[in-house]
Formats: C-alpha cells, structure tokens, sequence
C-alpha cells in the first residue's frame, strides 16, 4: 500500500504513542475508541501492519498485537485478498447516538435508577432487619446451595489451579508486614480498602483490560460475592426487576432477591444475553451479566451485543453489574475489554475477584465504580464491616507491586490451558446422549450438553459413585423457567480444580462407570 493509499484509507494522524509504555496496548485502545467514537466508521480500510508501523515509527509486531485484540473483541475484520476493516456492525445494535468519548462523572437526579440512599440509614445491627414478605417468598424459591467444601478434585467449578500458588512467598510478604507494621494502618482503615492496593488495582486493569479507572473509583470487597450484594443493596428497591442470565449464576441472583428484586431471567444465546428480551422488560432498572466467560454456558459476549447492552442501559437509565470473576483466562491473545471499558455513560458496575487467581478462601476482591456512586458504596460498607482486613490488603498490595501478581498469573493461564486440553483429549467416548465437547476460548469450566433430565442426574449419580464432582446445567435455572425440562440438562465441568495426573484418573474411571 502506498503513502497515498494510506492517507485515503486512513489518517493515523492524532495518534500518539508513549514509547515508555506498551506501544500495541496503547495502539489498540486508541483504534478501539475511533471505532467506538465514529471516527473510524463501518467499512473503513486499514492500513497494512508495514505500513501503519512506518506511519508511526514504531515495530510492526506492536502494530500486529494491536489488531490481533481488535480482531479478537470483533471491531475489525479480515477479507481474504483485500486487506483488513473495521467491522460492519448491524445499526440496529448500536446506541441511537454515537458513544460519548467522554466519560460521565455524574448522575441524573430524579431518575428511577437513582441510588437507593434509604439503605444508607440501616442500624449497625443487621440481624433486626425486616425482610420484604415477596423478597422473603423470592429467596425462598431461589434456595442458595452452599459450595461444596474440602480438598479440590475433579471437576469441580469455581476453584483455579491453586495448588500452584506461591505460598513460600505469599508468606514472606505477609511475615514481613507483621513484623513491623505500620502503626498507622493497625487503625480504623478507610472502607474503601487500602489506597495503595486500590492504586495498584487500578494499574492492573488500564494495562490488562483497557479500562481508564483510578483508585479513587474502586471499593476493596470481602470477594466478589460482596461487591455483588452491595449492587444488590443500593441499586435494588422492592420489586424493582433485576434481569440475571438464564442460565446463570444463582448467588447473584439470590443477592438480588434478598434486596427485594423481581428476577427475570434473559435467555442466553452464542453472543450473550438476548438484549431483544431484555428491551422487552418495562420495570428493569438493573441487568447483571458475566460478559467474559458466561457462567455456566461459557459463552463469550460478542462486540456487537456488549454496545447494545450498553445502548440499552443509556436509553433506559439502567446500570449494569459486570462480574468479570475468570476475565483472565484467555486461552488466545489478551483478555477481551470488558464492558467497563467501553462505557461512556457511567452504567457499568464492574466486579472483579482475586479468588479466581489466588485461592477461593482469600475472600479478597473489588469494585470499579462510577464515580458518584463511591462514596455510598463505601459508606454502605463500612455499616456491615467498617473495613477489610489490613494485611490481607497490603500483603497482595506488596505482592502486585514486586511483580508476583502478572508471574502468577501468566502460570496460572498456562495450567489451565494444559489442564482444560487434558480434560478435552480424554473425555469419554461413546456414551450415548452425550453432546460433544465444546471449544473453550476462555475460563475454568466447560458445558457439555445431553439429551435429558434423567439422563443428567444419571451421568452425575454415576460419577459421585467413584468420587468425581460433575455439577448438574439444570441446577443454574431459574425455578420458574419456562424452558422444558429437558432442553435444561447438561453437564458442568471445572478442569483447573486438580493437576493432569488426577483429570486422567477421574476421566478413566468416569469411562469406565458410565460404560456400564
């Protein structure tokens, strides 16, 4: 392509680059919002790799790791023989008007989604509270099973490869905090968490999800269960309508029952949750979704349904709980830019967890928040637990900021990528109602279809009976499901729970028991 051609296609004029910092991840964020910004519209040619490197002076492997997560997230497109553009995005799924640039600050007032300050004024002591007569009827039609405790086997869901933790580490960080702490922090902390941990947070996310947060926006949880229910809290009033994923995870749902919510449960296709459906709803003022990795489905949400979520929550005032609880197990370049990112309109409420990376009982994760709803947040936290723990907070503050936090993860995506293709090279054969192993692109758990309920309980009778743990698809239903029951069954497998050794001992006594 020449210097002529380029200038017809494509203006890289404005773009400009901080060689001290990740020149692809800056490259790719500033394509991704003239994408978003309609400065780079449908249909626009880019330029050759070669030939945006030369434009900009920088590497041509930057310019390749740039459109190799644009490609990834959907916003542009290859056509064989004729080079590469942003993607044709049907209109229908963009917002009305163009996404701001601009990101808001501030809250209407007088909205139907303006926080639920009431709960601000709650007693400290909780346990008096009066539980709405329908929201105690919801909680009871949406029983919370509690998960399942004792060492880690197959196949279990929800548990990363924790066997692999720096613990030698973890406790020489900690060891080092307790011998001469801070007599400063030994005192009543802020409930928004540490500020050095919340910087630090922050950091990690403008590098690793293109998310242009500050640490004055994050709020410390006790693990995303928290974060979940504090949405819950303050966003929720009785009999608001809440739409939750359907199939979808239940303990966000029982969250959101307790605080008094109508559930309505969207169906999820292969791009997401059906945002058709969900325009459908007149009394939903909160959506919650697992954008990066569904659970259980494991479907990721395509780039086109992510705008028309946001476009809804825009048109409607709406908020949007994003838990992003396995964002970093991405199988193939970098973890998808999560809807936080890509939202202008303050909306987006954004979960993120450390228990996914670390270990389950480390009850340690947070909140982005928009920045008008912070102060609320913190100050509804500091009623149920005045602040977490000190040296939980400033020993994984430490354990960021000297590097260990990206070394582990970096192993931990690596043994789920070699446990996840030990679980799909020797899963059983054979067996009749069984549907086939799906791709997995991303996460810790895969969903394997059958042909029916009875069939389901059977398979998992049969694998308890040798000591493998295979979570049931029906479970993940909403009670009130329309969805036959047959059409509701599969099998829900966590492949990073337990090394090789143990996934191919568990698979061969699953072929050997199901056979029979």
């Amino acid at each position: 392509m020449t210097s002529e051609s380029l200038s017809l296609s494509f203006n890289p004029a404005g773009i400009e680059l901080d060689r001290r910092q990740g020149l692809s991840r800056q490259l790719y964020q500033a394509l991704r919002v003239r994408v978003l910004d309609g400065r780079l519209a449908s249909g626009t040619r880019l330029p050759a790799s070669r030939d945006l490197a030369a434009a900009l002076a920088i590497s041509r492997n930057s310019v390749v790791r740039a459109y190799d997560q644009l490609y990834a997230e959907g916003f542009i497109e290859g056509r064989v023989g004729d080079g590469t553009y942003v993607a044709q995005l049907p209109q229908a799924m963009l917002p009305a008007k163009k996404l701001s640039t601009k990101i808001s600050t501030g809250l209407s007032t007088g909205l139907s989604t303006s926080l639920s300050t009431n709960r601000l004024d709650l007693p400290v002591d909780l346990s008096s509270k009066v539980i709405h007569r329908g929201a105690l009827q919801r909680v009871e039609r949406n029983h919370l099973a509690t998960p399942p405790s004792g060492p880690p086997r197959a196949f279990r869901v929800g548990v990363p490869a924790f066997d692999l933790f720096p613990f030698e580490v973890w406790a020489k960080l900690n060891a080092a905090f307790w011998r001469k702490p801070d007599l400063q922090q030994l005192c009543y902390g802020d409930p928004a968490g540490d500020q050095r941990l919340r910087g630090l947070i922050a950091a990690y996310l403008r590098s690793s999800r293109g998310m242009q947060c500050t640490a004055e926006q994050i709020v410390i949880t006790s693990g995303a269960q928290q974060g979940i229910s504090l949405c819950a809290q303050l966003l929720v009033e009785p009999d608001d309508g809440v739409a939750i994923e359907n199939p979808g995870y239940r303990a966000a749902g029982h969250a959101f029952a307790v605080a008094g919510a109508r559930l309505h449960g969207i169906a999820v296709d292969s791009e997401g949750i059906d945002c058709t459906e969900l325009a459908e709803l007149g009394d939903c003022r909160l959506a919650y979704v697992t954008p990066s990795h569904q659970y259980p489905t494991g479907v990721v949400m395509s780039l086109a349904r992510r705008l028309e979520l946001l476009a809804w929550a825009e048109r409607t005032q709406g908020w949007i709980v994003e838990d992003d609880y396995d964002g970093e197990y991405r199988y193939s370049g970098a973890p998808l830019a999560p809807l936080a990112a890509l939202d202008r309109q303050g909306r987006v409420l954004y979960v993120g967890t450390f228990g996914k990376v670390a270990f389950p009982a480390l009850r340690l994760g947070y909140l982005v928040l928009p920045p008008a709803l912070v102060d609320a947040f913190s100050q509804r936290r500091a009623v149920d637990v005045r602040h977490s723990e000190v040296s939980t907070q400033a020993v994984m503050a430490e354990f960021m900021a000297a590097g260990h936090f990206q070394r582990h993860i970096r192993r931990m995506r690596r043994a789920a990528l070699s446990r996840r293709n030990t679980l799909l090279s020797g899963w059983p054969q054979g067996i009749p109602g069984i549907g086939s192993l799906p791709s997995v692109a991303a996460g810790l758990h895969l969903t394997v279809a059958v042909e029916s309920a009875a069939l389901e309980q059977a398979l998992i009778e049969k694998a308890a009976s040798v000591d493998v743990e295979i979570n049931a698809l029906s479970s993940y239903w909403l009670p009130d499901s329309q969805k036959p029951e047959d059409q509701r069954a599969g099998l829900v497998l966590g492949f990073a729970a337990v090394p090789e050794g143990d996934i191919i001992e568990a698979l061969g006594r699953l072929d050997r028991i199901w056979h029979t």
